[in-house]
């Protein structure tokens, strides 16, 4: 039977009307329309919508209910959503923002939550839909930098991963620096590049400052000028994500989580940089076996490497200030003396920095990531502490020295007024021995009765001298060296 509800006024009408009795009635045992609408006391046309189709009834708001509390500020709230679209991602409005400026600015009296729903409302719930992307075996790689935390040298510090992945076969490369900058990102490539033995077609970006300087309309990019020299040296093409969806390359976005959890959880400690990357370089062979039927697919549809080496430094033209430093990136470095007032070329590689006269090196450093913090070496100013030997006393360059140099300057001046002139010769040997040698010699021999000449006689003669150049740096970045740990950990 039908279920009647009774009405305010006493009226009889359907609330829910039992569609499978009528239209059984209509279309089996053959009652007309007016008999249903005489039967039942409901209206003709009430009757034709139950008999239109089996589907239950479904109610639809006709107009859209009243908001008396936001309604006033709609066309605010639009407006601002609507510039929005104009900002930065990452600098757009939130519910919570918007009620500040409706609170502020506009009188409003509601509650956050009243703002919220209004908004949500305003926005809807569409999701976006998204597409499976796929590529050939040789086709693409995808390139993005993380982060993660470490315990280095038994300090945490956060460093910044660069990571490469192949598309076809998911194939990971990954490297740490202590920073994302134009240096780090090429000497990635070059890294990764060695270690897939080959290049791929082409590359997948987001559009950070190291690759791009200007995102033009559609795809099109100003790229970086060394960027486009890193395609045109290794013959691969660049591609960049629409700005603000770093989805559109999602293997390697996953790939900066996956590698964190799985390689660095719980957090790791190093006792230095090449330390980290072979960690993760072993990881990465590691995620290389675990595809190696797809890997061996791809391999072969790599293009070769170029037979000469690409440079991942950064040229800056520097002037030798009249301390004979030079500054890069808010850090100070010494060059021999002798370069004071000039300009040079300073070198920038993610982990030394060297500096230039002509084609020649003249200094190099390790590289600093600090602020305003100076390297020195002696080696540069032992010409200038030849013509002022009285400097010996103060200079900051000499006071740096191991402590036993201090201890010896001390005695010496100490000695006679003239001291510093005695412990002028001792530095000078740093031309022809390196400061590890002469510092183990002072160490070795009781400094009361040491000159220049009984330093000499301790030493060894065969020691090749240095002519006020610093000693090499030996890090990662060296071929050779990555060229063994390639090969240990296949």
């Amino acid at each position: 039977m039908l279920n009647l509800v009774q009405q305010p006024g006493g009226r009889d009408m359907y609330g829910m009307v039992d569609k499978e009795y009528v239209r059984k009635k209509h279309f089996v045992d053959g009652w007309s329309i007016r008999r249903l609408s005489t039967q039942l006391n409901i209206a003709r046309q009430t009757v034709r919508k139950l008999l239109e189709d089996a589907e239950l009834p479904v109610y639809t708001r006709q107009q859209e209910r009243a908001c008396p509390v936001m309604d006033p500020y709609r066309a605010v709230i639009e407006q601002i959503l609507e510039d929005d679209k104009k900002a930065p991602v990452k600098q757009r409005h939130t519910s919570a923002r918007i009620f500040e400026r409706l609170s502020d600015e506009h009188g409003f009296t509601g509650g956050e939550s009243t703002v919220r729903h209004y908004i949500r409302k305003l926005k809807g719930t569409a999701q976006e839909c998204f597409l499976k992307l796929e590529a050939n075996p040789g086709e693409q790689m995808q390139i993005d930098f993380g982060h993660a935390e470490i315990n280095l040298g038994g300090t945490r510090t956060k460093v910044c991963l660069f990571c490469m992945r192949l598309k076809y076969s998911l194939v990971p490369f990954v490297v740490a620096f202590p920073t994302e900058r134009l240096e780090a990102f090429l000497e990635g490539h070059v890294r990764g590049f060695a270690y897939f033995g080959g290049i791929p077609k082409e590359g997948l970006y987001d559009n950070a400052t190291t690759q791009v300087i200007k995102v033009l309309a559609g795809p099109d990019r100003e790229e970086h000028a060394w960027f486009s020299s890193l395609r045109a040296h290794y013959l691969f093409d660049s591609h960049f994500c629409q700005p603000a969806h770093g989805n559109e390359k999602g293997s390697v976005e996953s790939l900066v989580k996956y590698v964190r959890s799985r390689a660095l959880v719980p957090v790791p400690s190093f006792s230095s940089w090449d330390e980290l990357n072979a960690h993760l370089l072993r990881w990465c062979e590691t995620e290389r076996t675990k595809r190696n039927e797809h890997w061996l697919v791809e391999q072969k549809a790599l293009r070769e490497l170029p037979a000469a080496s690409f440079s991942s430094a950064r040229p800056i033209p520097v002037k030798v200030n009249s301390y004979a430093l030079a500054t890069v990136d808010r850090n100070q470095y010494s060059v021999p003396s002798q370069h004071t007032g000039q300009m040079i070329m300073a070198k920038a590689y993610v982990d030394h920095v060297d500096f230039l006269v002509g084609s020649q090196i003249v200094a190099s450093h390790t590289r600093c990531y600090k602020r305003d913090e100076i390297r020195m070496e002696i080696g540069h100013y032992l010409t200038a502490l030849e013509r002022k030997p009285h400097a010996i006393t103060n200079a900051s360059v000499v006071r740096q020295l191991p402590p036993v140099f201090g201890r010896l300057r001390e005695q010496m001046t100490r000695a006679h007024s003239r001291g510093y002139k005695d412990f002028l010769p001792v530095l000078l040997l740093l031309r022809e021995y390196t400061l590890s040698e002469l510092t183990t010699a002072l160490e070795s021999i009781d400094i009361a009765n040491i000159t220049a000449a009984t330093l000499r006689e301790r030493l060894s003669p065969t020691t090749i001298a240095g002519l006020e150049t610093p000693e090499v740096i030996t890090t990662m970045a060296h071929a050779a060296q990555y060229d063994q740990l390639l090969q240990e950990v296949g």
